[in-house]
């Protein structure tokens, strides 16, 4: 018999697109203020691969991608989605929303994403909200499954992903090394 154990912390991750540079700075405030700090912000690049989303926001979309400095548990995963959820109708105007948040975590072994739309490949967690295994860590390198999105595939994306990780496991080192339960671990600027 296996003895439960707690999971580890892991490090809280957003990918944001919009049509308006403005929405995407001010939908990070929001979540810098609920998650804290941001310790990484991509340059905004366009969101070019898929056109799903163009009827909605437009065809000139921007993306950004965060991470919190603040690390969190697993199950709180949910709870990020309905407040990003929230976040995205409170950002929205004459109802129509201005930014899509896709918030995720990176731990040791994989970078899940959370989502609303269930499938054969995404556990459902609680209130709706599901968890999509999209990359796993492995050979030093995060490599898609047969469902990841293209752009999460992509080497620029997989790279950016790798530095992001190697942060989070200094953090945990730090965590580690100060005694803290709770995995916080240290500033990394």
């Amino acid at each position: 018999m296996s003895e439960p154990q707690p999971a580890e912390a892991v490090k809280l991750v957003a990918s944001l697109f919009s049509g308006d540079g403005s929405v995407l700075a001010e939908a990070i405030a929001a979540l810098s203020g609920q998650y804290g700090r941001a310790d990484f912000i991509s340059n905004p690049v366009p969101f070019d691969y898929t056109d799903y989303y163009a009827r909605e926001f437009g065809a000139s979309l921007i993306r950004r991608f965060v991470a919190f400095e603040d690390l969190i548990r697993p199950e709180a995963l949910a709870d990020v989605k309905l407040w990003t959820n929230d976040l995205e109708k409170r950002l929205s105007r004459e109802g129509h929303r201005r930014v899509n948040i896709d918030p995720g975590y990176i731990a040791k072994a994989h970078l899940i994403l959370a989502t609303g739309k269930g499938y054969t490949h995404r556990p459902y967690l609680r209130d709706g909200i599901y968890a999509d295994l999209t990359l796993v860590f492995r050979d030093r390198t995060f490599h898609p499954l047969p469902w990841t999105y293209p752009d999460y595939a992509s080497p620029e994306m997989t790279g950016m992903l790798i530095r992001i990780r190697e942060r989070y496991l200094l953090q945990l080192k730090g965590a580690a090394d100060d005694g803290t339960p709770e995995g916080r671990g240290t500033a990394v600027s």
